[in-house]
């Protein structure tokens, strides 16, 4: 057996310093620190860390410490700026954690499952078309639109044209989440970079956005709320260059599970997220365009249950640590173990989400369906009344149309309204004229108990 070389010193300036008077007297402290989570498993940065750090300990040695246990668990990702940076990041317990729900719970076949198990599959889909139009919603209020969640949906509910800036956000948000899905077999090109952008802002204020046009110049900068430059991205010169290598990477096959490269799809799409934001390629509109890549990348790898997570309004609950998560990773050499993992506890957050709406409609579905059964109005009920009805009763929708009915459940206007005639003739629901529209609702005595009292169970009419 060959023994181990016996070390004559240590040439680590760390260890060397350790080594001598005063921190000597606390090495077993500053050894306790060699970890790239802190005592609760978090990955901080150093201006939180440093206040959690033993009294008399020299912060500068402690981060050196830190920042040396997280360099020997570095995953190199891609070269990002000009000069270049590496991207890195540590795997954390948080982001392992996501990756295991995100595969059990988003991925194509998952969806497919759930859809099945709900049966109702028009009730169900006009529950995750309410998801879409959240993303859209929610991403345009991350950005600034004033525009009230309630309005919003009801322009994207009735197909109506945009009438502000900021209804023309939304409707150009949504917009470019249904081209994210229509091109989600596609490879990244500087092509598809700037026609998604194209989509997404082309018609809000031409002038300012310059749809599909990178920038050629050096002034756009990234403020804060108090008008502080807090970023300023690479030059102008070369950017092209750059977004084509990002292209590369991104189109590169993904490696066997097995394989020691192997990097998750949802590590990847983040970190497309964060160069997209790094990188600013747009005079406006780099966000939306970011979040909308990041929702591609996720498409193209078989996880279709993200066209119904909204994650952008989680963010748009938290927009000073989503700024602050791009910052940490900028101020310590790219890594971008910070913004991967708030990311991670926001598409954390976000699939629970979903797998709640999942879980309460399949629950009200099998309520549904035994009470339809037992009061005997079963028999009259087609599937897509069957759908209609379910969704009010859940609340996910309080009004309907014959032309929203027609656009969420997918049949011809003529079909739509038929359905909320003869549900309104069951007395399951009612109607109100409003303006030159009839708009259909639940009976009123149907909406305080899960399915009404027994004293309020709809009449059933016999034709």
């Amino acid at each position: 057996m060959k023994k181990p070389p016996t070390l004559a010193g240590r040439t680590d300036p760390v260890f060397d310093l350790l080594a001598r008077s005063p921190h000597k007297q606390r090495l077993a402290d500053y050894l306790a620190l060699l970890k790239p989570l802190d005592d609760q498993g978090r990955y901080l940065p150093f201006e939180a860390l440093r206040y959690r750090w033993a009294a008399g300990l020299d912060a500068n040695l402690c981060w050196a410490l830190v920042k040396k246990a997280r360099a020997a668990q570095y995953i190199h990702l891609l070269p990002l700026g000009e000069p270049v940076q590496w991207g890195k990041y540590v795997p954390t317990p948080l982001a392992q954690k996501t990756l295991a729900v995100v595969d059990r719970y988003a991925s194509t076949a998952a969806l497919d499952y759930m859809t099945s198990q709900i049966g109702e599959r028009a009730h169900f889909s006009c529950l995750l078309n309410d998801l879409i139009e959240d993303e859209a919603i929610a991403s345009s209020q991350l950005e600034g639109a004033a525009t009230t969640t309630r309005v919003a949906k009801d322009m994207l509910k009735h197909q109506r044209q945009p009438r502000t800036p900021d209804e023309r956000m939304v409707m150009g948000n949504y917009r470019m989440m249904n081209f994210a899905w229509e091109k989600r077999y596609e490879p990244l090109s500087i092509e598809l970079i700037a026609e998604i952008h194209r989509v997404g802002v082309e018609g809000i204020d031409d002038e300012q956005y310059s749809p599909g046009l990178f920038r050629t110049n050096d002034e756009v900068v990234v403020q804060d709320g108090s008008g502080n430059t807090v970023h300023r991205p690479p030059p102008a010169a070369g950017l092209v260059a750059r977004l084509a290598r990002l292209s590369a990477w991104i189109n590169r096959p993904a490696a066997s599970i097995l394989d020691k490269n192997y990097l998750h799809p949802l590590i990847k799409a983040v970190t497309l997220h964060f160069a997209m934001g790094y990188e600013h390629p747009f005079r406006d509109g780099n966000g939306r365009v970011a979040r909308a890549l990041f929702y591609w990348f996720m498409f193209k790898h078989e996880f279709a249950a993200f066209r119904y997570i909204a994650i952008s309004l989680l963010l748009r609950n938290a927009p000073v640590k989503y700024g602050r998560s791009y910052l940490h990773t900028e101020a310590d050499e790219l890594d971008l173990t910070y913004f991967i993992e708030f990311q991670c506890a926001v598409i954390l957050r976000a699939v629970v989400g979903f797998i709640t709406v999942y879980r309460k409609s399949l629950a009200d579905t099998q309520d549904f369906e035994h009470w339809l059964t037992s009061s005997g109005v079963i028999a009259q009920l087609t599937e897509r009344q069957r759908a209609v009805y379910q969704v009010a009763k859940s609340g996910e929708a309080k009004e309907f149309t014959a032309s929203n009915v027609a656009e969420n459940f997918s049949c011809s206007g003529s079909e739509a309204a038929s359905i909320l005639e003869e549900l309104d003739q069951l007395q399951l629901f009612e109607r109100r004229k409003m303006g030159r529209e009839w708009v259909f609702f639940l009976r009123s005595s149907l909406r305080g108990g899960k399915h009404g009292s027994e004293l309020n169970r709809p009449h059933v009419v016999t034709t």
